[in-house]
């Protein structure tokens, strides 16, 4: 069964995202705390939503995927990225992840999104694999970039004033 996530699941939420980085030895860098999981999915201004899995026998959480709406300027349209889709290891190989993929895909569908595109690291033979199953397009001329930290900081000391700003600015 796929259901949405509650502010319930947050604390399992915390703990699913914290295992693979366990696992890849970067536990240090998954810092998002439960306030801040319970703030990003389920407070005044989401900007993040979530389904879980559960075992049909058990009706216990065996993954989760977390997604938010994104726009394109090229379609003008709204698209979906998936942040996180993550099915514990004794749970994989049961459809759990292809029925994550497919109830997102019908999120797209429901609400006209005409994208749903995530990332996926290029060392993860299994994970890659198991999408080009799917028959999923691979945009290998993409390359994805980051600014964090102290040159982050460093580029937003040199913003100009935004006039009329709104909130969300």
């Amino acid at each position: 069964m796929i259901r949405a996530a509650t502010v319930n699941d947050v604390a399992e939420i915390h703990a699913m995202i914290r295992e693979p980085a366990k696992y890849e030895r970067a536990v240090e860098q998954a810092r998002a705390t439960e306030e801040q999981l319970r703030e990003a999915l389920f407070g005044e201004l989401p900007a993040a939503f979530a389904l879980i899995p559960e075992d049909d026998e058990t009706g216990k959480a065996v993954g989760y995927a977390l997604w938010f709406p994104r726009v394109s300027t090229w379609t003008g349209t709204r698209g979906m990225h998936l942040e996180d889709l993550y099915v514990r290891p004794h749970a994989r190989g049961g459809g759990h992840g292809k029925a994550l993929l497919a109830s997102l895909a019908a999120i797209c569908e429901r609400h006209g999104y005409e994208r749903f595109e995530w990332w996926v690291l290029a060392w993860n033979e299994p994970t890659i694999d198991f999408y080009k199953s799917l028959d999923l397009e691979l945009l290998d001329e993409w390359t994805v970039r980051r600014l964090s930290g102290e040159p982050l900081q460093e580029l937003a000391a040199q913003a100009p004033a935004v006039r009329n700003q709104s909130p969300a600015l």
